[in-house]
């Protein structure tokens, strides 16, 4: 299996010689990095070349590295039913920097970079509908991006005062904050119901 793939990634890297900088096989799959204002090319190519046949796109997701100048990697995974073969595209991005929408080429990628929108905050291109997807009206911030708060910045519930939903502050107690207690697991010094059964009959095999 490892050879084709990486026959595979030597005709994408022959193909775009400007445009890929690196190919890699990891966990049985060709991953390609690609220069971000080429991704619509290479990804054009991967669909319709008779090698590569990639005409299904499994899903697009993000990752962010925080201490990176171009923070966020956006990657597509693509599948090829007719030649039975996977493939990861990768490209880097920064948190100003747009990334062209691959709608025209995927009808699935509107959804997909929706999600990515919203959870990290990487705007696509010319996306036709390029709105929060998973978060809430109002949402504040991206929430899969390593600086974001744990506990969020605000909490959402229904008051029955006022018969509608609100928004306020998240607010926490300190214990809560600095978590300096024992957990249920780590505290319990007593026997749990059921626990003498076992040391009995352990004796008893003897």
């Amino acid at each position: 299996m490892t050879l084709p793939l990486k026959d595979l990634g030597a005709h994408i890297a022959a193909a775009f010689p400007e445009a890929v900088t690196g190919t890699e096989i990891a966990h049985g799959e060709l991953m390609v990095t690609v220069k971000r204002g080429s991704i619509l090319d290479v990804l054009r190519f991967l669909r319709d070349d008779p090698q590569c046949l990639f005409k299904q796109l499994s899903d697009i997701c993000g990752a962010d590295y925080p201490d990176r100048p171009e923070r966020f990697d956006v990657v597509y995974n693509l599948l090829s039913l007719k030649l039975n073969q996977r493939i990861r595209i990768k490209v880097a991005t920064d948190e100003e920097s747009p990334v062209p929408s691959a709608t025209a080429i995927y009808s699935a990628a509107g959804w997909f970079e929706r999600e990515v929108w919203d959870l990290f905050g990487v705007y696509f291109d010319d996306h036709p509908d390029l709105r929060r997807i998973l978060t809430d009206y109002g949402f504040e911030g991206h929430p899969m991006r390593k600086d974001f708060p744990l506990t969020g910045y605000v909490e959402v519930r229904y008051d029955e005062e006022q018969k509608r939903v609100v928004y306020e502050p998240v607010t926490l107690k300190q214990e809560f904050r600095s978590f300096d207690f024992l957990s249920p697991w780590e505290g319990m010094n007593h026997v749990l119901p059921g626990d003498e059964k076992a040391k009995k009959e352990e004796g008893g095999a003897r």
